[in-house]
């Protein structure tokens, strides 16, 4: 999760100016070899087999999945243009190089593959919300440390960070701070490891205990069990200079409230691939799904060990309804005859 949790400690936002690629001409054409970045975390890796999938059995290129990561890929591909398509590319933390290279026509966003972006921040479980309806935002979780016992000291409440040495533990220890965690009665749980976090809620709800404390999407944890992101307070929205002042820098002194900025997560081609790809690129400029979807498609693989592949395969036969939208109907029946 190296790329998600890097994206959180850069400002960024959509460049005023840039805008999407349009559709692919109207005339057949042969894509030929087409390399796609298959990217070394779950959800990216799955989106990678399904255009391995429709690309080769729908519209008849010789697509190659290719080891790939945010930085490396994108760079690779502006520098020297290839691979040719990066499916689940989070590109806040390259994005003045890579508008730099849209607006050059070096490279194209076919398509937001997750609309929704990447989300950080700080979650309770569902049962927890709709018991207590009054909690919305991160202060008035806080006026209940009895609601959310912490493991080591029942008469404190809990607040979980993130795992040691991820960009994210500076930055929920910073919020713990500017919202005055530790004198509303809670204290800070160092969860040690992602597999500690994730222990952690799945405890809870085991015990249907209340939990407090940071978590992401899209993620198979949000996939298998229901959680409700709070807000950061009224008015609260991002500011990226009091992000890059103080949340993001380690004990800082004076945090303030803030919000996390939307990851922005894209689907980006190169230019040879958005001239030579013809339909099989304009399947990529509509296929786009949202967190809910990969979240439970993430649960699914997780509960059934299964692969990328298998992933790929389990969503292309059980959710037609979704992926039959991004492309012909000659390459939905071939996709599904080759199941």
């Amino acid at each position: 999760m190296t790329r998600l949790l890097a994206s959180t400690i850069i400002a960024a936002g959509l460049a005023a100016g840039v805008s999407f690629a349009g559709t692919a001409p109207a005339k057949a054409a042969d894509c030929g070899t087409v390399t796609i970045a298959n990217m070394n975390w779950a959800s990216a890796e799955v989106l990678a087999w399904i255009d391995q999938i429709i690309l080769s059995k729908g519209y008849g290129c010789n697509a190659e999945l290719v080891p790939g990561d945010t930085t490396p890929t994108l760079t690779a591909m502006m520098e020297k243009g290839e691979p040719d398509v990066a499916p689940e590319a989070w590109v806040n933390a390259a994005r003045e190089p890579l508008d730099k290279a849209v607006a050059e026509g070096r490279l194209y966003f076919a398509s937001e593959a997750l609309p929704d972006g990447g989300v950080e921040g700080w979650w309770i479980p569902k049962y927890v919300a709709e018991a207590h309806p009054d909690i919305k935002t991160i202060d008035d979780a806080l006026k209940h440390p009895e609601l959310f016992p912490a493991p080591e000291d029942a008469s404190k409440g809990a607040v979980y960070n993130c795992p040691t040495g991820w960009a994210c533990q500076i930055l929920t220890a910073n919020f713990f701070k500017a919202y005055g965690g530790a004198d509303k009665g809670f204290v800070l749980v160092d969860t040690g490891s992602g597999a500690g976090l994730d222990g952690s809620i799945a405890k809870a709800y085991e015990r249907q205990q209340g939990w407090l404390g940071y978590y992401w999407a899209p993620t198979a944890i949000l996939g298998k069990y229901d959680m409700v992101k709070l807000s950061m307070g009224d008015g609260v929205t991002h500011d990226p200079a009091e992000w890059n002042r103080c949340n993001t820098v380690l004990d800082c002194a004076d945090p303030k409230p803030n919000a996390w900025s939307k990851s922005e997560i894209f689907t980006v081609v190169t230019s040879r691939f958005k001239d030579a790809g013809g339909p099989a690129y304009e399947y990529l400029t509509k296929r786009t799904w949202s967190n809910d979807t990969v979240n439970k498609l993430l649960a699914w693989m997780v509960d059934n060990q299964a692969t990328g592949e298998q992933g790929a395969i389990h969503f292309l036969k059980t959710q037609p309804q979704i992926w039959e939208k991004w492309v012909s109907p000659e390459a939905a029946e071939k996709v599904k005859a080759s199941l």
